[in-house]
């Protein structure tokens, strides 16, 4: 069954152009293309990533998060209640007012002690600044190496000037060695960011992010396998071009430099909207979507590929407007550029400065109170 499966799945039709197909794609006369097999490779790549990056966090992120200042708040724990933590754990992290009210029936506490107990709890759940930093980090190193070396590696190649020269000689096209290992890199790096998914830092937009590594290794993995190699270095190329900006901000947002991350944000906002909104789908995939059927009917690979360009372009959309939105803030009320995908601390201070405020109010107009008693003239109430 698995046989059938396999031959139905690799059936050239729907991943060639009629009349060519995997016997174009075999080695011959000292030229190399690219192979399914290969892709195997990126697994052990991805788990020396991994390797990498725990050695990188601790001997180079940590010091350098040391260097720069960056200081974690001191989160004070919450005492050990079993009928609140069993309800954190299985139930909701955020219990609404009649559940505190019954929360508080079960353990004898007051609204305001079992309110802060979930507050403390969730604060203890929350990645720290030193975890946040060493993460952006390694990103910021990764990607910043990877723009680099994918650069180098196109700087002189025609269909980084001419996009139609992506299809020139489809599919017979040679596979050279500075694409082979800019293909594996990514491909392990992507890998590595899906197996450290659970212990990386969550965002709101965590699912999304799922999508997009699937995307992007099912991307990467299609277009090696039909050899779309030339449109799949471009596609990772405009990708890196803009993402060691925003990982560059947030260091120095866990920093506490708040200038230079405002201002490299604003770079990060201009590089990715000319990235991703304008060269990416007027530029890449108009040459992937439209150019290609002047020279071939369309078939189930080219539907395919596009269709996964479109998952990411839709993303991108979706990012932008975070993006937008923040940076509009920072631009016209001078504010803080602040990720509005993270969580923030909840501080314990917040209700007992509301209750402070409300006395000040209360002293205002009744004047001094003593005991729940307003007092006047040498501490005499008005009924004596």
């Amino acid at each position: 069954m698995l046989s059938e499966l396999g031959q139905w799945f690799w059936q050239e039709r729907l991943w060639f152009p009629e009349g060519l197909g995997w016997a174009d794609l075999e080695d011959r006369d000292g030229r190399v293309y690219a192979k399914a097999q290969d892709l195997w490779v990126a697994l052990p790549i991805a788990l020396v990533f991994l390797i990498i990056r725990q050695i990188f966090e601790r001997t180079v992120a940590t010091p350098l998060a040391s260097l720069l200042g960056v200081k974690d708040t001191v989160r004070l724990k919450v005492p050990h209640n079993p009928t609140l933590e069993s309800y954190y754990c299985n139930i909701t992290k955020n219990p609404s007012q009649s559940s505190v009210a019954s929360l508080c029936k079960q353990t004898g506490h007051s609204e305001r002690q079992v309110q802060r107990w979930f507050r403390r709890r969730r604060n203890q759940d929350r990645p720290s600044l030193l975890k946040k930093f060493r993460e952006a980090s390694w990103r910021f190193t990764f990607y910043l190496l990877a723009f680099i070396a994918g650069l180098a590696a196109l700087i002189d190649k025609p269909w980084l000037y001419d996009l139609k020269e992506m299809w020139q000689g489809f599919p017979v096209l040679t596979l050279l060695p500075s694409q082979y290992w800019y293909y594996m890199i990514e491909l392990g790096f992507y890998g590595s960011l899906l197996f450290s998914v659970a212990s990386d830092v969550k965002r709101k937009d965590f699912k999304e992010q799922i999508v997009h590594h699937v995307a992007t290794i099912l991307l990467i993995s299609f277009s090696w396998c039909v050899n779309y190699i030339r449109a799949g270095t471009l596609i990772m190329l405009v990708h890196d071009s803009s993402d060691y900006f925003l990982e560059s901000a947030k260091m120095f947002n866990y920093a506490g430099w708040r200038n230079a991350c405002n201002y490299i944000f604003i770079v990060f906002a201009a590089v990715f909207i000319i990235t991703r909104l304008i060269i990416f789908p007027f530029w890449i995939i108009y040459c992937t979507w439209v150019y290609p059927v002047t020279i071939y009917e369309p078939f189930f690979g080219y539907y395919f590929f596009n269709g996964l360009l479109m998952i990411l372009q839709c993303l991108h959309i979706f990012w932008a407007v975070l993006i937008i939105r923040i940076a509009v803030r920072f631009l016209t009320n001078n504010e803080k550029v602040d990720d509005d995908r993270s969580d923030k601390d909840e501080t314990d201070e917040s209700e007992e400065e509301e209750e402070e405020a409300k006395d000040k109010n209360h002293v205002k107009k009744n004047g001094p109170v003593q005991n729940g008693h307003t007092v006047y003239n040498n501490n005499h109430r008005k009924k004596d």
